[in-house]
């Protein structure tokens, strides 16, 4: 189940890094591609404001 960020998201670019595929796309509020995310949970984990989980 991929995973998606909320309206939490403060476009702080923490998460970006993180993703080994590279699905996270810039925007007032950050965006997950759900056909190439791999469940890794690697954004979530250093999401300072809680703004990423699985779908």
């Amino acid at each position: 189940m991929p995973h998606v960020i909320s309206e939490k998201c403060v476009a702080c670019g923490a998460c970006m890094p993180e993703c080994p595929v590279d699905c996270i796309t810039e925007g007032d509020i950050y965006k997950i591609d759900p056909g190439a995310c791999i469940d890794c949970g690697a954004c979530a984990a250093v999401c300072p404001s809680d703004a990423i989980d699985q779908e």
